[in-house]
């Protein structure tokens, strides 16, 4: 699929257009030609009629602009389906009867890999090799946890790996262990997860392609026309290469590359090379102009950087992965040289360093439309509140983790205490300052379908309504924000407005980027059924790129 400006004119009417302009009121009808919206309201259906348009009937639906994915994993979401089916599983008895299952099924694969499993079904989120030994003991198993920080392995991976009780653990990481010493099974963090990566086998590039394809179509399928793919290693540019050069991309990509503070300075060469590779394409759905970094790890492993010590462990604040001194230097590189800088921080110590590190390149480079991204925030202090703002930087945020479910509960809050996990996720807080909030979903890491996250975001609550009132309730967005949040937002983080089709909101002059839902979503605001809204139709630069069947 490479959508492609449209060339039949197109009225959609009969339904609700939401233009996501704040202080605009809602219109009945919207014209597309040539990839832009040309009308709308009364303007459109006199539009439509001098310029011979093929009319849409929208049959009571919802019309608004497309939503963007702040931030995405698709190759890694769209490869979970060619293994175990494991995500959706709630016992580890099922996990492992699920590993079972496909081993057998596929009993030439030399690796039984897969993912997302949740890490609050063991204790402390520490799983034991043995326990998949029980079933897969003649082949390596590695499963990644949805934290995608943190992995499951049998003893036989343990051992291709050369991690036994020998082993120390990595700078960059954490090897759990048993009492007499040995690997318990679980790795966290890049310097142990990367021992075992190094073992384990990549999949063909054309399965890679393939999978990228069934993710943006998937995204397509969801209503999006954008997304930033969050954590690109060198060898994967060429998997969005081939994927553009086959016409496999149903929307937009922008390639965040992953900066490695194992092999900085000398890898700021092969970044811009990556990025050369991919304007030389020019390739209208690709870009990589972003630069990943990951400031820290996760609060629920215990690896998140924080200010002041983790709970019950008064000597422990996590895990910086990049020297503070060295984050910076490596930001103020990267900004010189044009990319956009994108921060992993989740902990408040870490929003911390990623903020100095920005205001530096900031001081040392000068003004220039730098957009820089901090992502996850999940807790920062109340004194680095107003800096987002101050020196423009974005909020990218995961609506659907703002919530008391089983992670929080087992497993995050026990390590933050009541004081700060009381400040997690200030949605509405960074929103009053003026900051540009943008959302994303992390997927793999949990669910992309965006109105999950607005009824998250939007009624801090479980899917259940629990508990009553919201978590943290001051922290709400109503329902146009979290909209917002989803489509403006995200392409204020994409520099939307600086190409030449503009999106992010509907009016005329700008990209016919769009969604056709089949409900109002501000009419099931803080409801179960927001999160049931399904998808009509999407359109990119006027071209349909979803029809539902």
């Amino acid at each position: 699929m490479h959508p492609t400006h449209q060339t039949q004119n197109t009225l959609l009417r009969g339904g609700t257009v939401w233009t996501g302009v704040p202080g605009e009121g809602v219109h009945e009808a919207v014209a597309l030609a040539g990839g832009y919206v040309v009308a709308l309201g009364s303007a459109a259906e006199a539009w439509a009629v001098d310029n011979d348009a093929q009319t849409i009937e929208l049959a009571g639906g919802f019309v608004m602009p497309a939503f963007g994915e702040g931030h995405a994993h698709p190759v890694f979401g769209a490869l979970e389906s060619d293994g175990p089916l494991i995500r959706e599983l709630d016992t580890i008895e099922a996990i492992v009867a699920e590993v079972a299952r496909w081993a057998a099924a596929n009993p030439t694969e030399p690796w039984v890999i897969g993912g997302s499993y949740d890490n609050s079904l063991a204790p402390d989120g520490l799983f034991d090799a043995r326990w998949l030994d029980e079933v897969v003991a003649d082949r390596p198993v590695m499963l990644r946890a949805r934290d995608y920080h943190t992995l499951w392995c049998n003893t036989l991976a343990l051992e291709l790996a050369g991690i036994t009780a020998e082993t120390a653990d990595p700078s960059l990481g954490e090897i759990p262990r048993r009492g007499d010493g040995s690997a318990l099974g679980t790795l966290r963090e890049w310097g142990a997860v990367d021992l075992m990566l190094a073992v384990a086998p990549k999949y063909p590039l054309a399965r890679r392609v393939a999978a990228l394809g069934r993710a943006t179509g998937f995204y397509a399928s969801r209503g999006f026309t954008w997304l930033q793919d969050a954590w690109v290693e060198a060898d994967e540019v060429d998997v969005y290469l081939e994927a553009a050069a086959q016409g496999l991309l149903a929307t937009r990509c922008n390639l965040a590359l992953r900066a490695d503070p194992q092999r900085w300075p000398e890898q700021l060469p092969e970044l811009i090379a990556a990025r050369a590779k991919i304007r030389a394409l020019a390739h209208p759905l690709l870009t990589a102009d972003t630069v990943k970094f990951f400031a820290d790890g996760v609060i629920e492993s215990g690896t998140a950087a924080l200010i002041e010590p983790y709970v019950g462990h008064s000597h422990d604040h996590g895990i910086s992965v990049w020297e503070p001194a060295a984050l910076s230097a490596a930001v103020e590189a990267i900004d010189a040289a044009g990319f956009q800088t994108f921060v992993h921080a989740i902990g408040d110590l870490a929003v911390r360093q990623a903020l100095d590190a920005i205001e530096n390149a900031v001081a040392i480079n000068g003004p220039r439309d730098r957009r820089p991204v901090l992502t996850h925030i999940q807790l920062i202090d109340p004194q680095d509140v107003p800096r987002f703002q101050a020196l423009g930087v974005i909020v990218n945020a995961q609506p659907l983790w703002a919530q008391l479910d089983d992670l929080m509960v087992v497993l995050t809050i026990p390590r933050l205490g009541d004081e700060r996990a009381g400040r997690q996720y200030a949605f509405a807080t960074l929103a009053d300052t003026g900051a540009t909030l943008s959302f994303g979903s992390d997927w793999p890491c949990s669910s992309a379908l965006p109105f999950e996250g607005i009824l998250v975001g939007t009624t801090r609550q479980t899917t259940g309504l629990v508990p009553d009132g919201g978590w943290i309730p001051g922290e709400r967005l109503d329902i146009d924000a979290a909209l917002s949040a989803y489509t403006a937002g995200v392409a204020v983080q994409a520099f939307a407005d600086t190409t030449a089709l503009p999106w992010g909101t509907l009016a005329p002059g700008l990209s016919a980027d769009l969604t056709w839902l089949d409900s109002d979503p501000r009419k099931l605001a803080g409801t179960p059924g927001l999160a049931t809204i399904g998808v009509r139709g999407t359109w990119l630069a006027g071209t349909r790129t979803f029809t539902a069947q």
